[in-house]
């Protein structure tokens, strides 16, 4: 009898995981995910469908890094929250690609700058933080953002409609 439920939640867990991951394939155009598969399929050195470390330490080494720590493989494994097959690998990209952090933590951040609570930062003291910070973007990447960024005559962007545009989108997008 105990047998009999441990295997009714198995496979009912099964269904979740089914259900959770069957909208992957939606988020993608049908050329994006051949461009996956073959990335999964490089990835995946021994060809059993799944990645494992000892996948990720070869990958590592083809590329030349051949001093990846096992913490660091185990960390990127952690991500799948269980064995990455090609599914999983979808959608851990699906939610890199689509996902930012809530508008409310994007504000909090740029309030750092804002000690006044003007609503708006400078723009080129932003830039330079952009061009020399942490994960540095690139002069393209600033011009793109600027592109999209509110910013007055003075030349102060205003952080609060830019949160909003990084968070839902340009509503001059069509």
């Amino acid at each position: 009898m105990a047998s009999r439920k441990a295997g009714t939640r198995s496979k009912a867990a099964a269904k979740r995981a089914q259900r959770g991951s069957s909208n992957v394939f939606s988020m993608f155009e049908q050329s994006q995910i051949q461009e996956f598969k073959e990335a999964f399929s490089c990835i995946d050195q021994n060809r059993d469908g799944i990645i494992t470390k000892s996948d990720l330490k070869e990958t590592y080494c083809q590329l030349g890094k051949l001093n990846m720590k096992d913490e660091e493989l185990d960390e990127m494994l952690k991500e799948g929250k269980g064995p990455i097959n090609f599914t999983v690998f979808l959608a851990l990209f699906g939610e890199k690609l689509n996902g930012t952090d809530p508008e409310e933590s994007i504000l909090n951040a740029f309030k750092l700058f804002d000690p006044n609570g003007t609503g708006h930062v400078n723009k080129d003291e932003f830039k330079q933080l952009l061009l020399t910070q942490a994960d540095k973007f690139t002069p393209e990447e600033v011009e793109q953002m600027f592109a999209v960024t509110p910013i007055d005559v003075a030349g102060n962007i205003d952080y609060k409609s830019l949160c909003y545009i990084i968070t839902h989108g340009d509503e001059k997008e069509d």
